[in-house]
């Protein structure tokens, strides 16, 4: 049988709750929860009160001291805070906050030395399987538009640097048009999407991206547009916001638990 891997997450928001609770409850076979990071330890020990087994608490560095599994799930921030010790220490690396990679590329060549895995899940997308086996001949174009609520988009970068108001907005606003690149940069928190899609297909520099302030919509909408030689693809997904954070899906912290469950499964369905 297998080793057991243990894992660590880093930030004990909507996402790392979801996974350390599934953990905690065996949900994953040859999986076990092994450390949290969290800036408040009193608040993450109340958040984990309900835990069969309370991990231990340490620093976001600290988690790839103990721990084979490293799932990202923090600010953007301070993603190179976890990343960089991760990478350093050979440990598999599974960051939430895609779009913080694009600028740090840098890491893959470091993986390369230690032996590290960097694995990028498909989060709150669609089809990704697809779009890497379009990437393995010739693709034209890859588009991503995208919809969300006016408020999930509110205090975007971009939005404040360039005075885009999405107050009192009656009808669709177009907000941001360009390469997948620059949407990473001035929406961290929203279109780690973008970052995925960019990374399974073509490159963030030819991935096109549009993001849309709809009023009209409850729901965080994407689709993807391929022209490819080998096939031509349209895909749509509506995510559910969370609760939390209504600039996650709830289908976020899923798409982590099943990029999870794929290191230890015996069988694994998708490219």
């Amino acid at each position: 049988m297998a080793r057991e891997l243990t894992v660590g997450i880093g930030g004990l928001g909507a996402i790392g709750l979801k996974i350390a609770r599934s953990l905690d409850n065996g949900l994953i076979p040859g999986l076990r929860l092994g450390a949290v990071s969290a800036r408040d330890h009193d608040k993450a020990r109340r958040n984990l009160a309900g835990l069969t087994a309370m991990p231990n608490i340490t620093t976001l560095a600290g988690l790839s001291e103990t721990c084979d599994v490293i799932v990202e799930c923090a600010p953007a921030a301070v993603f190179s805070d976890i990343a960089d010790a991760a990478v350093a220490a050979g440990r598999i690396f599974i960051p939430a906050s895609v779009g913080a990679l694009l600028p740090r590329m840098d890491l893959v060549d470091k993986a390369g030395e230690t032996g590290a895995r960097i694995i990028v899940p498909t989060g709150a997308l669609i089809g990704l399987d697809a779009v890497r086996a379009a990437a393995e001949g010739e693709v034209e174009s890859v588009t991503l538009k995208t919809r969300k609520p006016p408020n999930g988009l509110k205090g975007a970068p971009h939005l404040v640097e360039n005075a885009i108001s999405v107050d009192g907005l009656t009808e669709p606003k177009l907000v941001f048009e360009g390469t997948a690149r620059a949407g990473a940069i001035g929406f961290p928190a929203n279109v780690n999407v973008a970052a995925a899609l960019s990374l399974a297909g073509i490159g963030p520099d030819r991935t096109t991206l549009q993001i849309w302030a709809d009023p009209g919509v409850d729901r965080n909408m994407h689709t993807i547009t391929v022209e490819a030689d080998s096939a031509r693809f349209t895909m749509s997904i509506e995510n559910i916001p969370s609760e939390e954070n209504p600039k996650t899906g709830k289908i976020t912290a899923l798409s982590m638990l099943a990029t999870l469950r794929r290191l230890t499964a015996p069988l694994v369905s998708g490219t």
